[in-house]
């Protein structure tokens, strides 16, 4: 089984306004992503808008991801929907189509208990046939995990690793250390929000999960391997040369950010799915103008 470290890469799904996953958009976001080697592939995650496509859909890009893929990358595939019987339903459809690992985020209306958050997690484990990863994402589930509830969690059979939100950098060393005092020493400790990520890699973060590495993974690898060699001074200098995309995705939020960017790098011509509208033009503009910038292109 694949574990979870370096960098995960998260694409967007491009699709049509119905829904239907572009598959030749889909492919060739995934192309670059396995030539400059990333460590993984996030599929169906938030940035790839796992939580308004069908269950047909999400299986179809599964199917699409992994024959383009071709096992030279791990797949981690987004599973999480409001019932624990359809996640338990979507963990099995990913194993069918090719995927590596789950990522289990407590979706809910309803707001969900500790206890009720360890059954989920237990079940869709033990039934959905796939090694799951934890996903921490208060920002899209409403959900709040304590170290102590993860540390349950990761305890469970089939839990392989943690994706958490990375801290303002200033929190970064004592928020790995709560964490990593909670969770089992084998149990990896992922992060995501990129302009936040590199204190966290640079405290003992084992993988970035990132956003932007579904566009740009070179740049992102770069940023992992100079932490991994010890470079801490260059994995900060890399990161704050970043600093423009990452104004840009706090201010229009990173989903948004990178439809924009994959229909001007003419990947593909997908737009958020409604009622998420895409960015005004002139922000377009600028985004574009920050890319071309930064010599990300």
């Amino acid at each position: 089984m694949p574990r979870i470290t370096g960098l995960a890469a998260f694409p967007i799904t491009p699709s049509d306004a119905a829904g239907r996953i572009d598959a030749d958009g889909l492919r060739r976001l995934l192309a670059p992503l396995v030539k400059a080697g990333v460590d993984s592939i996030g599929l169906l995650g938030s940035t790839g808008t796992y939580a308004y496509l069908t269950r047909e859909e999400r299986r179809r890009a599964v199917t699409i991801a992994a024959e383009a893929v071709g096992g030279r990358v791990p797949l981690l595939v987004g599973i999480g929907a409001l019932r624990t019987d359809d996640a338990v339903r979507l963990a099995q459809d990913a194993r069918a189509a090719g995927a590596d690992m789950g990522l289990l985020a407590p979706v809910s209306y309803t707001p969900l208990t500790d206890d009720e958050v360890v059954a989920h997690f237990e079940t869709v484990a033990e039934a959905g046939g796939l090694p799951l990863v934890l996903y921490d994402n208060p920002a899209t589930t409403h959900f709040r995990f304590s170290p102590a509830l993860i540390g349950r969690i990761t305890r469970l059979p089939g839990i392989v690793a943690a994706k958490c939100p990375a801290p303002e950098p200033a929190a970064a060393a004592a928020n790995l250390a709560a964490l990593r005092e909670a969770v089992p020493p084998d149990v990896p400790l992922g992060f995501s929000g990129d302009w936040n990520v590199t204190e966290s890699l640079i405290a003992g973060g084992a993988a970035w999960f990132s956003v932007a590495a579904g566009l740009f993974p070179r740049a992102c690898l770069a940023i992992v391997r100079a932490v991994a060699a010890g470079d801490t001074a260059q994995a900060r200098t890399l990161n704050a040369g970043l600093e423009p995309l990452w104004a840009l995705f706090r201010a229009h939020s990173s989903l948004r950010v990178v439809y924009a960017l994959a229909d001007h790098m003419s990947l593909c011509r997908a737009a958020p799915p409604l009622p998420i509208r895409p960015l005004p033009m002139e922000i377009r503009a600028e985004i574009a103008a920050t890319v071309r910038a930064l010599s990300l292109e």
